[in-house]
């Protein structure tokens, strides 16, 4: 019986300040990291957010762009909120609204592919004529 009001005594005692400050500390730590990861998540969206917004307006007639439901074409018209795409050799042309423009593929300003220019080189292996 005596061993019995040992327990009960022991597990009625309040735990000290030491103990109080390690057992909070560490849910203290887990929300502290869960906000920074929550800060730098946020900074992150934002920028792409940034980068989406200015490649939509950024948009010019000439450029090859791809829609977010897969369709490529060439801009033949900008206006305010929308861009007409004209998508086969046939001409068809189909009026889509900026936020539909997944990416530019091929910008207007970008050069076309060239051959590399500089000197050709000849060939020493073969005896020249006089």
């Amino acid at each position: 019986m005596n061993l019995n009001l040992f327990a009960l005594e022991a597990s009625t005692t309040t735990p000290t300040t030491g103990d109080l400050f390690g057992s909070m500390l560490l849910p203290l730590l887990m929300f502290g990291a869960l906000i920074v990861m929550f800060v730098f998540m946020g900074r992150k969206q934002k920028k792409q957010d940034k980068e989406i917004a200015d490649m939509r307006n950024g948009l010019r007639v000439g450029d090859e762009v791809t829609t977010n439901g897969g369709i490529i074409g060439r801009i033949v018209q900008v206006k305010e909120e929308t861009v007409v795409l004209e998508t086969s050799r046939d001409g068809t042309k189909i009026r889509f609204l900026k936020s539909a423009i997944a990416r530019v593929d091929v910008p207007v300003s970008a050069p076309a592919k060239e051959e590399p220019k500089g000197e050709t080189l000849k060939d020493d292996s073969k005896p020249k004529k006089k």
